[in-house]
């Protein structure tokens, strides 16, 4: 097992909430649909205990409005509560005062139905890229200790390739930190995502193991990977109507997600994503 803690997170939200079905569901629909993520994120919970694992639970204000017993129990088990915002909307494309707006509203469901303080904050989608030069500001001047909401990748729905690959300071005069979702820097320098969700499922164990073995011997740093409750549950509605490439993306190798999950909890070091903040912002300064 290495010897560096690695930052666990889930976002969690339901099946049909997802950036690729947003245009074959609509948001007016989501409470007459299937709600499977409360028994998803329980079974999350349960996975991490056999574990022995605390984890940072990035949640949608949407979902702790409707379930805050789960909320309840996603603290008492001794893992940090974050924000994912209100309902999934991408961050360049709500605009500055709209998204101060979400992180407010969110915040105060989050933080009424857990009781604590909220301080670190995830974009659905790491939709905080070059579209959306306010967003780091607004998340500082709204009291956030950090974000991980930049993918430093290039992909088709989101990244900010050429971004700083491990924890910065994007405001100058501010302690906000950023702590970007894991990437691989592969022979002949390309950088590839290693951090988690889609790329973890679809992708050989062998690839994930590899990689973020890299980060933490090559280059001393903890990955920061993430997955959604969803992801377990191979049993969840179909959506017909999407594209075929988010229909082969969003099921694709569900059935074994926990598996791997179980044998990642093995084979590296776990804490809370507010953990691994505070190491890299006193290695950064």
């Amino acid at each position: 097992m290495s010897a560096i803690t690695n930052a666990m997170s889930v976002d969690i939200e339901d099946w049909f909430q997802v950036g690729a079905f947003d245009r074959v569901i609509d948001r007016a629909d989501w409470d007459g649909l299937a709600h499977r993520v409360e028994a998803n994120s329980d079974a999350v919970l349960a996975l991490f205990d056999e574990a022995g694992i605390r984890a940072t639970f990035f949640t949608l204000g949407w979902v702790a409005e409707r379930y805050p017993a789960l909320i309840r129990r996603i603290l008492a088990a001794g893992h940090e509560l974050a924000s994912h915002g209100y309902d999934h909307k991408r961050v360049f494309k709500l605009g500055a005062q709209e998204f101060r707006e979400d992180l407010r509203r969110s915040r105060g469901i989050l933080e009424d139905a857990g009781g604590v303080a909220i301080t670190g904050y995830r974009a659905p989608s790491f939709s905080i890229d070059p579209r959306a030069p306010w967003a780091h500001p607004i998340l500082a001047e709204e009291g956030y200790t950090y974000s991980s909401s930049v993918a430093p990748i290039r992909h088709d729905h989101y990244g900010w390739a050429g971004s700083p690959r491990f924890a910065w300071k994007p405001v100058v005069g501010s302690d906000l930190i950023e702590l970007p979702v894991t990437t691989v820097r592969l022979p002949g320098g390309r950088i590839m995502a290693a951090g988690g969700g889609g790329f973890f499922r679809l992708f050989p164990y062998a690839f994930s193991r590899w990689a973020i073995g890299r980060v933490n011997a090559v280059e001393a740093r903890p990955a920061i990977t993430y997955f959604h409750p969803w992801e377990i549950d191979p049993d969840q509605p179909r959506v017909p109507g999407a594209p075929f490439k988010s229909r082969l993306r969003h099921y694709t190798n569900l059935a074994v997600m926990a598996a791997k999950l179980k044998r990642l909890s093995g084979d590296f070091a776990w804490g809370r994503v507010d953990e691994v903040v505070a190491a890299q912002a006193a290695r950064i300064g």
